[in-house]
């Protein structure tokens, strides 16, 4: 039964942390006074290593709590959580590391740049739009796989 529990709550806590960091605090401390571009990149960095990090315990949870009530997974749910838990390893193995190690060179570029304001950069890099594609693949996949184990718990 604790299993279950957590499969019904897990998918739904992630998602809100996903969907709260990445649609909602991200494009805004963009907009706040005085806030440069290198300011704004080092605290992604820091902000996202941590989701990540977090996000990371809560798959972790989700697959154990899947081995523990298998039944409570359906084929449609297991590849719906399969497709979040891919995202995060794309995102931690691949896609956050080579973001991070431009940023890191942009912060330096910034943190020598002798007029007084942040070098803006083209943000819009192949690897930053995927991991912005792999962002809405687990704000799509969570609360669907949510809510089907809650049916499936429910019915």
């Amino acid at each position: 039964m604790p299993a279950v529990v957590l499969l019904t709550m897990l998918p739904f806590t992630w998602f809100g942390m996903v969907l709260a960091i990445s649609f909602l605090e991200t494009p805004l401390k963009f907009r706040a006074p005085g806030m440069t571009h290198a300011l704004g990149v080092g605290i992604g960095r820091l902000v996202f290593k941590a989701l990540n990090s977090v996000e990371a315990v809560l798959a972790g949870l989700v697959i154990l709590a899947w081995l523990l009530a298998p039944a409570a997974i359906s084929a449609a749910t297991g590849t719906l959580l399969v497709l979040a838990i891919a995202a995060l390893a794309l995102q931690m193995l691949i896609l956050r590391p080579a973001m991070a190690r431009r940023t890191r060179a942009l912060s330096l570029t910034a943190l020598t740049h002798d007029g007084g304001t942040a070098v803006k950069a083209k943000v819009a890099t192949s690897t930053h739009i995927a991991y912005i594609t792999s962002e809405g693949l687990k704000v799509l996949a969570l609360p669907v796989a949510g809510i089907l184990i809650v049916l499936g718990v429910a019915g």
